[in-house]
């Protein structure tokens, strides 16, 4: 979120989010309330993803004395990009203009790194607002490839996210997504055909398709997220920064045999040039 008491000037702030200075000055701001009920509508949803409207309006009577009416946490829920994990979140809005593909990890079986890199957008909250956040996953070594931060959901930041990964590590096989705008842009899947890079999507309603980055999400959010409680977009992206890196060198993955993501990916890439 765009901050007038950031240490960074509005300007120098939307740069480093690529984003256009009119869309935030133009931006209604948000009530404080409705702020602190987004807080709490964030918790309760990461903690139970299957929750709808009528729930999370109880959950947030009885787990915080608030009071909001299924249609206000609908209208915030909104706002954030989140749904009920059935049918899919929302954070992905469908175009029906785009073509969607077919998913191709179903009975797959991944055993090598860079065969499966999927990305997703999630909600991250601030003190004074939010902005989204999206990743690149390689799906075999759980290694975060590349992520950013923006103030809105449009393609332009998903792009450059993946231009990123691309430009430091070998192409994937296949890549992954969901069947949002974001991903379904001529400008996203022109990025993948120029690689001649397969194009997988979760099928429709099947939020468990992107599993792993789901499983990241949850992670993100309990062990950085609500623990630091940033305040500003540069603490924020400082923080996940620092998160990203422990992530990937530091944090031992059960599934990994207690191994590090980075470790995996690496030993994998080098091993996978010698034969």
């Amino acid at each position: 979120m765009i901050s007038k008491n950031d240490p960074f000037s509005i300007v120098k702030q939307c740069n480093l989010l690529s984003i256009a200075r009119s869309s935030v000055y133009n931006k209604k701001m948000i009530s404080k309330r409705n702020l602190n009920l987004m807080r709490y509508i964030d918790i309760i949803y990461t903690d139970n993803p299957t929750y709808g409207t009528r729930r999370i309006s109880k959950a947030l009577t009885k787990r915080y004395k608030l009071k909001a009416g299924r249609i206000k946490v609908r209208n915030l829920m909104n706002k954030m990009g989140i749904q009920a994990i059935y049918p899919k979140k929302y954070l992905t809005i469908a175009n029906k203009e785009h073509k969607k593909y077919p998913y191709l990890l179903r009975d797959l079986i991944v055993n090598r790194v860079n065969q499966v890199w999927s990305t997703d957008i999630t909600y991250i909250r601030l003190k004074g607002g939010f902005v989204y956040l999206t990743v690149i996953v390689d799906w075999y070594s759980r290694y975060v490839l590349a992520w950013d931060l923006s103030t809105s959901m449009d393609s332009a930041f998903c792009c450059n996210v993946l231009k990123e990964a691309l430009s430091k590590y070998d192409k994937p096989e296949i890549f992954n997504t969901d069947q949002g705008s974001q991903y379904t842009s001529d400008a996203f899947i022109n990025i993948l055909k120029e690689n001649k890079i397969k194009i997988s999507m979760d099928g429709k309603g099947r939020a468990l398709d992107n599993v792993f980055v789901e499983r990241l999400w949850r992670t993100v959010k309990y062990e950085d997220i609500f623990l630091k409680d940033y305040a500003t977009v540069q603490e924020c992206r400082q923080g996940l920064k620092e998160f990203f890196q422990k992530y990937n060198t530091r944090r031992e993955h059960q599934s990994l045999d207690y191994n590090y993501p980075e470790e995996v990916y690496l030993k994998k890439i080098i091993l996978n040039k010698v034969a």
